[in-house]
């Protein structure tokens, strides 16, 4: 999508090539959307009732105690597109909201609609652009009486947006890191996510976030320990630590400090909190001594998320990576030598300009090799600003996709000889939520909302949350695939025979494997 050249959107111009409509090009080895999108083969509809803007309900109302002077001032409503470093902004942005007297409720109830936007890739803005334009209906309708639009897309095409929809009452740009403690929860009660820093120090040629986002700027040690605490005195089952690159923590501050530094402290700081969950580690970062930390802690998930982009070496000069394939290669060799049955997750560019045959050939051979544990893919965007939108031989459409699902189909294949590693093993796994006769669950090498599900069988009606749909982007968490269990036809022996929480840690034993998810029961009704 050309941002550049004034294009007067609407919405019958959507299947009319005005805008062009993405195919696949964010799903991740799970089937779900890769860190906050959904599937892009539909385009995505806001849903106002189950909480993409906020799951409104009596508890958070009995947290106010000057209801009535809330109700005097305008009720907002917010919708988080994007990744989950978008959803703590928009918790921020609640947050402080609320400290002043603004009552959050959900967005067909709201006087005041905010849309938080992304604008990383093609799919990106056009979600962010469906979404304003919902928006904008419900505001002509009378049910919204006015509309911000924040964020990367709003903080990127600011002037543009403005000709472009003068029904919106305000643009806003990117939020800054915030360094107090006001946040108004977006997430299920039992996990939450932590940025510790903002933009990104790397420069790759293929991506908009230095120009989005500014300067590198980290969370100073004090306000991320506070941050902390407060999640710890909440009760949470699971915290995790996200940033654009939360490798380059620290780089910024004064002090020896770096990301295994701020660890060590945070693990001082945690009574309740099982889980620490670290996302997004740039592989030419990632120390001997991070990867024993992450062995020797018993909280910290055993799961690393390396986005490698390519192994070819060309290739990823051509994308400014300052690794190459020798490097990656021992990296991976190093982190499953010091820590024994690790999760990697990684993601893969399909489609890079001046991609060659053969050095596509090499990737799939190095994903073959490696097997991946998680593996997420993107689509090639050329996007305006950055160096490779410039670059020569940029890649056919349809031979992208053909290569994107070249990838995702041999990555179907290692995730199912994957999963098969745990038959008949036991897992700890956190439980999500339940959805008709089963829990959905997570083991640690299984991140929120993008990775896959373990399903335990229930006999009984036992209430749980209704944390699907919740998140940045509104994704359900419940991995509904082909051969999910409802069609293998389980034992009756495969239940659990107590009533379960969001936030309880379960022994299962894997009873059965699926494409990209497993299959347990209870073993002994262990839980806590």
């Amino acid at each position: 999508m050309q941002m550049k050249k004034k294009v007067t959107v609407q919405r019958s111009e959507v299947n009319q090539g005005v805008i062009p409509a993405p195919v696949f090009t964010g799903v991740n080895s799970s089937g779900k959307g890769q860190r906050g999108y959904d599937r892009m083969d539909a385009r995505p509809r806001l849903n106002y009732s189950r909480g993409c803007f906020h799951r409104h309900d009596k508890s958070k109302e009995r947290k106010f105690p000057e209801a009535k002077l809330l109700q005097k001032k305008s009720n907002i409503g917010i919708l988080s597109l994007g990744c989950p470093r978008n959803l703590v902004d928009s918790e921020n942005i609640l947050g402080r909201l609320n400290a002043k007297g603004y009552f959050i409720t959900d967005i067909d109830k709201a006087d005041i609609a905010i849309v938080n936007t992304c604008g990383f890739i093609e799919d990106a803005k056009r979600e962010s652009i469906d979404a304003i334009l919902d928006l904008i209906e419900l505001k002509k309708e009378g049910k919204i009486k006015k509309l911000i639009v924040c964020g990367c897309l709003s903080q990127r095409y600011k002037e543009v947006l403005k000709d472009e929809f003068p029904g919106v009452d305000a643009f806003l740009g990117r939020a800054s890191l915030n360094h107090s403690s006001d946040r108004f929860s977006l997430t299920p009660r039992h996990y939450a996510y932590l940025k510790i820093c903002e933009g990104c120090i790397n420069n790759c040629s293929f991506c908009a976030i230095p120009k989005i986002k500014g300067k590198f700027t980290s969370l100073d040690v004090s306000s991320v320990l506070k941050r902390v605490e407060a999640f710890d005195r909440e009760g949470i089952s699971e915290l995790n630590i996200i940033g654009q690159d939360i490798t380059g923590y620290g780089i910024d501050l004064a002090g020896n400090v770096d990301l295994t530094v701020l660890l060590k402290k945070i693990l001082k700081k945690i009574k309740n909190i099982s889980w620490l969950r670290l996302l997004y580690l740039y592989p030419g970062r990632v120390s001997d001594d991070l990867l024993k930390l992450i062995r020797d802690s018993k909280e910290i998930c055993k799961y690393i998320d390396l986005p490698i982009q390519h192994i070819n070496s060309r290739l990823l000069k051509l994308m400014n990576r300052d690794t190459k394939k020798e490097d990656i290669i021992r990296l991976i060799e190093r982190a499953r030598k010091i820590i024994p049955n690790v999760a990697l997750r990684t993601s893969i560019i399909a489609g890079f300009p001046s991609e060659r045959d053969e050095e596509f050939k090499e990737l799939l051979k190095f994903i073959e090799e490696v097997k991946f544990e998680r593996l997420g893919a993107f689509i090639y965007s050329r996007e305006e600003g950055t160096a490779a939108y410039n670059f020569k031989n940029q890649i056919p459409w349809k031979q992208k996709v053909s290569r994107f699902n070249q990838i995702m189909s041999l990555q179907q294949k290692i995730s199912e000889e994957v999963n098969k590693r745990f038959l008949k093993k036991e897992l700890l796994v956190l439980v999500d939520e339940k959805k008709d006769d089963y829990y959905l669950c997570r083991s640690f090498f299984d991140a929120p909302e993008v990775d896959g599900t373990v399903y335990v069988k229930s006999t009984h009606s036992a209430h749980l949350p209704a944390i699907g749909g919740v998140g940045c982007s509104g994704l359900i968490l419940s991995g509904a695939l082909k051969g999910q269990p409802s069609d293998r036809g389980l034992a009756p022996s495969n239940v659990s025979r107590k009533p379960l929480n969001a936030g309880d840690f379960l022994k299962v034993k894997i009873t059965d494997t699926l494409e990209y998810d497993l299959v347990g029961e209870v073993q002994e009704d262990e839980y806590r």
